[in-house]
């Protein structure tokens, strides 16, 4: 799942949602997807399943460390708040087509691993982040997950 680190103003609002955000807010809910695949991808989500929190849109992207769903897919309010930054007047409160989960912050990696670095592994050649990089919300297998789960450990693991 991606978000933005870095101050990036739209609307009048700073969208800036960094790994260090969750971490103070402990738990938030994951709002503004506003591309069908993304949100079917979030859909498909269960409580409990970890994933990982990407810093997209700066200097270096990577992975930053790990958050877990909390509440599943529930409509995205914010898509109806004309002052939102992702207000879409198209959308429906009676046939909502936006949706966002509730996730929970477990932990930073001792190391940022940059997407540079990912794309260098066979290993993950296959997967979304590296073939098709700019989708918001993506699956990762298993493989993938233990695979980069190994790269770098839990701050608050060490």
């Amino acid at each position: 799942m991606k978000a933005e680190p870095e101050s990036r103003i739209v609307k009048g609002n700073d969208v800036k949602f960094s790994i260090s955000d969750l971490k103070e807010c402990k738990t938030e809910h994951w709002d503004g997807v506003r591309n069908y695949e993304a949100r079917n991808n979030m859909k498909a989500m269960k409580t409990g399943d970890l994933c990982f929190f990407y810093h997209s849109n700066c200097k270096v992207p990577g992975i930053a460390g790990l958050m877990k769903v909390v509440k599943e897919a529930y409509p995205d309010f914010t898509a109806w708040d004309p002052e939102h930054p992702y207000y879409d007047a198209k959308s429906d409160k009676e046939a909502p087509k936006w949706f966002m989960v509730d996730v929970e912050y477990v932990g930073e990696f001792g190391r940022l691993i940059p997407l540079k670095e990912l794309q260098g592994y066979s290993e993950l050649k296959e997967m979304h982040l590296v073939k098709r990089g700019r989708l918001s919300i993506q699956p990762v297998t298993s493989d993938e997950f233990d695979f980069i789960r190994s790269l770098a450990s839990l701050k608050s693991e060490e």
